[in-house]
């Protein structure tokens, strides 16, 4: 990045970070959840795993996906403001302005994954170093699709639909990932679940619990995805730059 770049990016961080709604919902609310879920039941366990750690990697991958996503509502509030048109008028490129979009998303997603470790550690949560690594580098790689979808909804929602959709989304997403536990064993569900992003997003928090590294169904999936709305959000832009 050149130095216009760099300072955009830092720009949007402070302005990410001072925006107290989404500072809340997508930093604060999932570690509130996750300790009033594992207060007083610190020495207790799910299916055989330490419930402190059970909860801790389903509320990293639902918080880090809504750090994600949540950059779309940033965008909506731009083209509402006219910001974007007046950002499309400098010299900043706009891929470089999308990376810095996504790079914020991810900010978010990494201070509430921060947040949720140290809660974690807290409540009794001991992870080898390689563990908690190999958790972490896989559920950025998960996150992916969700960066793109958050620009994408950005770009075709309004400000006033996108709250809604946001939250509608993410939870659809969420309870079929398995963000709150197994929806379903085996079944129709249950292979539904395994083509979904956020299955393999809360896989990803799971080797966390000893599940092992991804299949290779996995890293189609999030590519599959990622492609996908990739193109979507591609044409959504065009389609939104044309109108300004």
């Amino acid at each position: 990045m050149n130095a216009r770049a760099l300072t955009y990016a830092r720009y949007e961080l402070l302005r990410m970070f001072r925006n107290t709604r989404f500072f809340i919902f997508s930093l604060v609310f999932p570690v509130v959840m996750y300790l009033l879920i594992v207060s007083g039941h610190r020495h207790d366990d799910i299916d055989g795993v330490f419930l402190p750690l059970y909860f801790m990697v389903g509320m990293v991958a639902w918080g880090a996906m809504t750090g994600v996503i949540a950059s779309g509502a940033r965008i909506a509030a731009e083209r509402a403001a006219g910001w974007s048109r007046q950002l499309r008028l400098t010299t900043l490129p706009p891929p470089v302005y999308l990376a810095v979009k996504i790079l914020t998303g991810y900010a978010m997603a990494l201070a509430t994954i921060a947040l949720l470790y140290t809660a974690g550690t807290a409540s009794g949560v001991r992870l080898p170093v390689r563990g908690w690594l190999e958790m972490t580098g896989l559920i950025l790689v998960g996150l992916v699709p969700f960066a793109v979808l958050g620009i994408l909804l950005g770009h075709l929602l309004t400000v006033d639909s996108l709250g809604p959709a946001l939250g509608g989304i993410t939870a659809v997403f969420a309870v079929l990932g398995g963000t709150w536990g197994p929806i379903a064993g085996q079944g129709v569900l249950h292979h539904i679940s395994q083509w979904l992003p956020s299955y393999w997003l809360v896989q990803a928090a799971k080797t966390g619990v000893g599940s092992g590294s991804w299949p290779l169904q996995a890293w189609v999936v999030i590519a599959v995805w990622t492609v996908a709305l990739a193109r979507l959000a591609g044409t959504v832009y065009r389609r939104d730059t044309r109108r300004v």
